[in-house]
């Protein structure tokens, strides 16, 4: 495999960190540029990080000295990587046009923001459940105007840690209502307990816009290219409460499930299947992905987020407690790593999959 050259835009943050922590050894990506706001361009990252450093390892030593860009000054960055990872903190419109002035400088954007994750020709890719939505790309470079600049994004950090439980049953067994509480770790708002001391023993039962996100993105996961977009699907319904809890890094969601068939599988049957799936990610045997994506747990207390969370380099989903349900027919409580399957991590492993097939080159 060849070598390419990547950047960080919003290299600071959190999510930015977790990026630069997955990049220091990478097999195929070389960090050659970082880039934040204006306020902490010309220092070097150890200069504008250590005093905010949130990772648990050390800041790596291949960026320590490297110096940091403005985030704005587009052609400079992109003139020294292959592609861009992004992680902003900005307002929406903001993310949108500075992603896509990457993508116009024919400089690929790998983004974990929101902003462009409702854009019709914006392919949302989880790799193991729809990574033929890379096609849309195509469409969308006709409507950049570039040859091979264009944004691709990775979905919300807490439906990552239920939708791939649910993506193997979905048309097998027509799973059509669902119902999903999530109980999301702090580092899912880019923050620690030292900086965020009233959440130690605390409960907030509110994420602002997180509902929305958990209801919607998962429809066109699970939707269809048809012309110039993606159309999102129709055939299931998401309610969903969003809960943030007292801990460091770790999404959990407790699930309900309904199936539009007669043919109901059993709990046995639905746990082989979760055992044994692949997707296009185990398929190509990608460097960041999971050998097995699903794990399951028979014990009655698990998973757990100490013992699960870095399961497979964090890249595992982990499932456990499916049982019968007398409202619903099924419930299960699943697991996953924010801001490694979640976040930085997923869109790594997104940008391997496109790699891998040709859309970065």
């Amino acid at each position: 495999m060849k070598k390419y050259n990547v950047g960080i835009i919003g290299c600071t943050g959190m999510v930015g960190q977790r990026f630069s922590l997955l990049l220091e050894n990478h097999p195929w990506f070389n960090l050659t540029a970082i880039a934040a706001s204006a306020r902490s361009a010309g220092k070097t990252y150890e200069e504008a990080v250590s005093n905010r450093w949130a990772m648990t390892s050390p800041i790596p030593e291949n960026i320590k000295d490297m110096v940091i860009m403005d985030a704005a000054d587009v052609e400079a960055v992109a003139s020294k990587v292959d592609f861009v990872f992004c992680a902003v903190d900005m307002k929406k419109d903001e993310i949108k046009a500075l992603e896509e002035a990457y993508a116009k400088a024919e400089c690929p954007v790998i983004s974990n923001n929101s902003a462009n994750r409702s854009t019709p020709d914006v392919p949302m890719i989880i790799p193991e459940i729809n990574a033929d939505h890379a096609k849309i790309i195509e469409a969308q470079k006709k409507r950049l105007g570039t040859k091979r600049g264009f944004v691709a994004v990775k979905s919300n950090c807490s439906l990552q840690c239920y939708v791939p439980a649910i993506h193997p049953l979905k048309e097998k067994f027509k799973v059509n209502k669902v119902l999903a509480c999530t109980y999301q770790a702090i580092s899912g708002a880019g923050k620690n307990f030292e900086r965020w001391p009233e959440m130690v023993d605390n409960l907030i039962p509110y994420i602002g816009g997180e509902e929305e996100k958990s209801e919607q993105e998962p429809l066109k996961i699970w939707g269809h290219i048809e012309g110039d977009k993606i159309v999102n699907c129709d055939d299931i319904a998401i309610t969903s409460q969003c809960l943030r809890v007292p801990v460091s890094d770790g999404h959990t969601a407790a699930v309900f499930m309904s199936f539009d068939t007669e043919d109901k599988p059993s709990v046995e049957e639905v746990i082989d299947i979760w055992t044994n799936y692949k997707g296009r990610a185990q398929e190509l045997e990608l460097p960041s992905a999971p050998k097995q994506f699903l794990h399951y747990f028979t014990e009655p207390d698990r998973p757990q987020i100490k013992s699960e969370r870095n399961l497979e380099n964090g890249m595992a989903v982990s499932v456990g407690r499916l049982r019968p349900d007398t409202q619903y027919d099924m419930k299960f409580v699943c697991m996953a790593h924010n801001t490694l399957r979640g976040a930085a991590g997923g869109a790594v492993l997104m940008a391997e999959l496109l790699c891998a097939e040709g859309y970065i080159d």
